[in-house]
This record gives structure tokens, C-alpha cells and sequence, in this order.
């Protein structure tokens, strides 16, 4: 039987692994780099600017926030895990950051500028749910932009450790049912679920987002000490199992990127875009 709890939902295993401490502290130090070069076209994506009342939804760290802060924007932050708010509110004293349910948000119908989602929808059980969310909180005109990781049918890091995952992980460790890690970067999925919804004008442009590393194995380091479902189907590998899967990590990064000493490994993101109606 596959080796996740009988009783663990895709929820539960999101709000657990995000608890950890060192989970959080590591998205943030070292996988999030990737992630901060997606920041700037999110920002832009929304227009914020001078007096931009700007809700961030699974604000993680901080890092969209900082962004939008930088902008000129008034931001609330939003998110479940208490690590991440712990090191947001560090690292954006100028926000204001709550712990809550991107689902089921406590603020008031059109109370928002922007709403801005920087990787979070693969990591909530009904990204729908989220988007009719953040158009409830938007007034009319108001703008959406969220940021997902894009799938392996590109070149990118995901598609290397989860490819060596399928070949070489054991059968037995599976993650419980969830959202597609990169559902949201298919357009004809994204557009329909945004004007079901009630957006219009619905965007996306592709970041080239990358990891310059001096290990061709650092991808994989990334996702077992930084990630949720790419560290719980990881961390639990046997041994023999985890060296064959980091070996054709490494492999794949000197096949694709040379032979070093240093790589730029490419994890490329999808930024969408909507207004509200």
C-alpha cells in the first residue's frame, strides 16, 4: 500500500508539512530564489502602486508582499502556515499578515485593489474555490494574478525530480489526491475557471525563473528539504531508492546544462492575469 496516512487528506498533509520549521525556513532561503524572480511580474500583473489596497493570499514568506510594500501598496497577507507568518512579519514589518483559509476569506465583498497568489493554488485542496474568493474580495475592476510552476512538458528542474521520482521512487509512497501540481498553468483550464468566476481580460506570459546551483543534485536537495508534496514523497524514500532518484537528478542537469562547475537550472513559471467584473 502506498506509504501516506489512511486517514490523510491533500488538506492535512499541506498544513502538516508546512508546520515544520525547517520545511518553511528552507522554501524560503533556497527554493523561493526562484521564486523571487517571479515576484516583479505578479507585481506588475495588478498594477500596484501608491495607495493599492492589496490582499496576498498564500503569502508564504513574504516575498510577493515585499514586492508589492516596495510598490507603494497597502498589503494584507494571508496564509495557513505559522512558520511562514512568523518569518513574513519579520521580513515585511510594513504588512499586515493573518493566519486563515485562502478558501474562505474573512474580509468584507469588494474590499480589495489586487489579490495576488504567488504559488499557492497547487498547495489548496480547491483552487476554484480560491479564485471565487478573490473575486468576491476584489471590486469591480479590481485585479487577480497568481503564479504556478510550469508542468514538465518544458524544460524545468520539476520535471527532472519528478520524472526521476516515476522511475526510480518507491511504488509505495504516494501522496493522498489533490490538485495537479501544474494544473493552473494551462490556459484553457485557468481562463474557464476565471470567467466562471466573473473575470474578463484574462492573461499569460511565462517567466524564465531559474536556479544558478554548484551541485547538479541541488534541485532535488530543494524539493526534499523545501517542498510539501515534493518532500513527502521524498522524504519518506528508502534509502536505495533516494540515491537512484537524486543520481538521475544529477545526471539529467549535466545532460541538459554541461559539466559545470556551476548550473543555471531553469524552473520556469506561468504568471495569469484577470480583472474583476
Amino acid at each position: 500500500m502506498p506509504e501516506h496516512k489512511e486517514t490523510d487528506t491533500f488538506a492535512a498533509l499541506e498544513k502538516r508539512e508546512w508546520a515544520k520549521v525547517d520545511v518553511a525556513q528552507s522554501y524560503a532561503h533556497v527554493f523561493a530564489k526562484a521564486a523571487d524572480m517571479v515576484v516583479p511580474y505578479l507585481v506588475e500583473a495588478v498594477s500596484a502602486k501608491l495607495g493599492t489596497k492589496a490582499l496576498d493570499l498564500c503569502c508564504g514568506h513574504g516575498n510577493v508582499a515585499s514586492g508589492l510594500i516596495r510598490a507603494g501598496a497597502q498589503v494584507t497577507g494571508l496564509d495557513f502556515s505559522a512558520p511562514m507568518l512568523e518569518m513574513a512579519r519579520s521580513a515585511v514589518p510594513g504588512a499586515e499578515f493573518v493566519e486563515g483559509d485562502a478558501m474562505a476569506l474573512s474580509f468584507d465583498d469588494g474590499s480589495f485593489d489586487a489579490v495576488t497568489i504567488g504559488f499557492g493554488l497547487p498547495h489548496v485542496p480547491d483552487p476554484r474555490q480560491v479564485i471565487e474568493e478573490a473575486h468576491r474580495v476584489l471590486h469591480p475592476g479590481g485585479r487577480l494574478a497568481f503564479s504556478v510552476w510550469c508542468g514538465p512538458e518544458v524544460d524545468t528542474a520539476l520535471g527532472y525530480v519528478f520524472g526521476a521520482i516515476g522511475e526510480y521512487g518507491s511504488k509505495k509512497v504516494a501522496l493522498p489526491p489533490g490538485p495537479g501540481a501544474n494544473d493552473y498553468a494551462d490556459p484553457s483550464l485557468a481562463f474557464k475557471v476565471l470567467e466562471t468566476a466573473g473575470f474578463t481580460d484574462c492573461r499569460q506570459c511565462m517567466v524564465a525563473s531559474e536556479w544558478h546551483v554548484t551541485d547538479p543534485g541541488a534541485p532535488y536537495d530543494f524539493f526534499l528539504e523545501g517542498t510539501a508534496r515534493g518532500g513527502a514523497l521524498l522524504r519518506p524514500q528508502p534509502t536505495e531508492n533516494a540515491t537512484a532518484i537524486r543520481a538521475a537528478v544529477v545526471s539529467k542537469v549535466l545532460e541538459k546544462h554541461g559539466t559545470g562547475p556551476e548550473w543555471r537550472v531553469p524552473i520556469p513559471a506561468v504568471v495569469t492575469s484577470a480583472v474583476a467584473v
